[in-house]
Formats: structure tokens, sequence, C-alpha cells
């Protein structure tokens, strides 16, 4: 039993052999019974190929999603950055154009005027209170800055200051309650005293009863004995009413400021009294209105028809 088995063992090797060479003869000579057997198998296995395909699909597109997920969440942050950093770039941007605006204003009338000023920006606005108005600028008693000097803006008058520190200084205001200025009406000798009223209007009380006083009228820095605290012909409002009660002892009007107290960005504090009176030059100037053309259509009567004969 034990050589029959053995027999039997190199029988089936040699089957082997022998079939092995017969198909390796037959594929030599371009017999293609290797590729029938290949796609033969192929395509028995194609379904099973094509089954676990499709159950691995939802597997795959998972860790890609995730992924990807990942990579987006990246790319979102960074771009939610760069916008925030974008946005911050142009309001700074904005308000540097706004504070050059208001410097080369501000150079323009202390040129026209012959104010010798030093420049500085607001840093911060005091509570705006009926009791309080001022705001703090960025230059102080290094900078040539004293308490009692003039403060003004490129429309005219914006206050005076009243503490002086190394490094900044307090201004108080011409909008404060507690503010008073000497005034006078342009193209005139009207004097009174401007008071402030904790807005953007201020009350001036004249000195004399006599004269007169109308909407309109241009009210203008009377100064101060060398220009401490005030120097002369600074633009500081306009005339919006007056009232001409009858039997009272001072005429009053009400002034509207050139200066808008809550967008200040730079002003220029004047250093001393101009080398002249500049008078009425600083004025600011009423826009003309602009003239509309009217035209005017005639209508033409149409000739009559000519009867036929």
């Amino acid at each position: 039993m034990r050589y029959g088995g053995d027999n039997r063992g190199r029988l089936l090797i040699i089957v082997l052999i022998v079939t092995s060479l017969f198909l390796i003869t037959l594929d030599l000579r371009g017999v293609s019974v290797i590729d029938g057997l290949r796609n033969g198998t192929q395509t028995a296995l194609t379904p099973v190929q094509k089954a676990g395909s499709w159950a691995l699909t939802p597997f795959r597109n998972f860790a890609s999603d995730v992924t990807h997920l990942g990579r987006t969440r990246n790319q979102i942050e960074k771009l939610k950055s760069e916008n925030e950093k974008l946005r911050n770039t142009l309001q700074n941007r904005k308000i540097a154009d706004a504070q050059l605006k208001q410097l080369k204003s501000v150079l323009n009338l202390a040129g026209s005027g012959g104010y010798e000023v030093i420049n500085a920006k607001v840093i911060s606005q005091g509570p705006s209170t009926s009791f309080t108005q001022t705001i703090t600028i960025d230059a102080g008693t290094s900078s040539g800055i004293q308490s009692n000097m003039t403060v003004i803006s490129g429309y005219g008058l914006v206050g005076v200051v009243k503490f002086a520190y190394t490094n900044s200084a307090l201004v108080q205001l011409a909008s404060d309650p507690g503010f008073r200025i000497g005034a006078r009406i342009a193209q005139s000798q009207q004097i009174g005293i401007l008071s402030g009223q904790g807005s953007r209007s201020g009350v001036l009380q004249l000195l004399d009863n006599t004269t007169s006083v109308k909407v309109g009228d241009a009210l203008l820095a009377r100064g101060s004995d060398n220009g401490r605290p005030f120097v002369p012909g600074v633009p500081i409002g306009e005339v919006t009413s007056v009232d001409n009660s009858p039997g009272a002892v001072t005429q009053t009007a009400e002034v509207k400021f050139y200066a808008n107290f809550s967008t200040l960005g730079v002003v220029a504090v004047v250093k001393r009294n101009p080398a002249s009176d500049p008078r009425d030059s600083l004025v600011p100037a009423k826009p003309r209105p602009t003239p509309l053309p009217t035209v005017t259509i005639y209508a033409s009567p149409s000739p009559s028809p000519i009867p036929e004969p």
C-alpha cells in the first residue's frame, strides 16, 4: 500500500510536468489557451470585484471627504483672516485719507490767516454732556503747546487749550457751556460775547442794542492781547436767528459754529498772534446757486391745407 501511494504521487507529478510542458509549447506556438483561461478567470471574478468595489466606495468617499473637509476648513479660515486684514487696511486707509483732507484744510486756513500752528491729532473725545465738551490731542508742552492757546480746524474755531501736558493737551471746545469768546460781526464793528450751549449752536450777546444783526452774518474772533487765549480773525460761525424782543437791554442771536466738533480728526494750535490782523479775509465764501437754464417752446400754427381747385 505504501509503494502504491508513492507510485500515484510520482504519476501525478509526471502528469503535471507533462501538462505544463504541453501548455508552454502551445503558448509558444501562438495558441491562446492561456489567454482564454486568464479571460475566463477574469470574467468569473469581475462580479465579485464589482461587488467589493461598490461595498468599499462609501468608505473611500468618506475618507476622501474627511480629508478634503479639513483642507476646506483651513482654506476658509485663511480666507477669513485675509479678508479681515484687508477690511482693516481699507478702514485705516479711509481714516488716513480723512485726516489728510482735514490737515490740508487746516493748513490752508492757517496759511491764509498768517498763523503759525502746531498740528495735532485728536486721540480722544471727552464725555459728551451738557456740562462738559472737550477733546484730547496728541501734542503737548514738548511740542511748544501751552494753556490758553487758540485751537482751530479747517473750518474755523474749535476751542482753547485748557491744560497742556508733556505729550498731550486737553482742549475745551467752543460748544462747552463754560466757553466764552469776544466776537465781532464781519464787515462791521459790532462786537459781543459768544457763549457755548452744549451743542453746535452758540449764543451771541451784542454789547450795543442800537446796532442790528441779521441772519447770515458771519462771526469772527475779536482777538485777545498777545493772541492769548484767542487770536483775531478766526471764523466762528454764522447767525441763524436773531432775538429782537422789544424792551430788551441787549440783542441776542443764535450762531451755528462752522466746525463740526463730532468729526474732528486733525486740528492745529496757534502758537502766537499773526503779524497782522487778517480781518475778514477768512470768512468762508458762500456757495453761489447754479442758475438753471429756462427753455421756452413756442408752438407755431401749422399751415392750412390748400383747397383743391
